[in-house]
């Protein structure tokens, strides 16, 4: 029972540090970042089990990441506010060709980093755009204006 507890606890810790991380961050992982989230997984993994080598243990650990990653992924089907908790929702950050600072300033975006995504959705001007949205997947979507 002892390693359910502990793996639910993780669980739910990793949940809220990718939330605080934020989805720009986690969309574009460096070589050392990935390196970095190996090492992660084998301390988050000493610390669920506690280095119990048993094969009981192990199937115990992966057993409860398992249903709660299916429970957790039901009740966002389920529920939009869990939804809006566990994925997040889009974030307008450029409205009419003039960048949202609040916006930008929370998902920690520069207005360089918004010209360079810009242009690589074939726009040459932040003014050319109507809408710059930070998708939950951390991309942001460029929606040039009509006419």
């Amino acid at each position: 029972m002892d390693l359910v507890i502990r793996a639910t606890v993780v669980f739910f810790f990793i949940l809220l540090v990718t939330r605080i991380a934020g989805r720009r961050e986690l969309s574009e992982l460096e070589p050392f970042d990935l390196i970095l989230l190996v090492v992660l997984g084998d301390l988050v993994q000493q610390g669920i089990t506690q280095s119990d080598d048993s094969i009981t243990g192990t199937l115990t650990v992966i057993s409860t990441i398992t249903l709660l990653s299916v429970a957790v992924s039901w009740a966002s089907f389920r529920s939009r506010r869990v939804r809006q908790v566990t994925a997040g929702v889009p974030i307008v950050l450029l409205q009419d060709g003039r960048p949202i600072e609040r916006n930008l300033r929370h998902e920690r975006i520069t207005v360089d980093e918004l010209r360079e995504e810009a242009r690589r959705a074939q726009i040459a001007s932040l003014d050319q755009l109507q809408w710059a949205i930070l998708e939950d997947d951390g991309h942001i979507s460029c929606i040039p204006r009509q006419g």
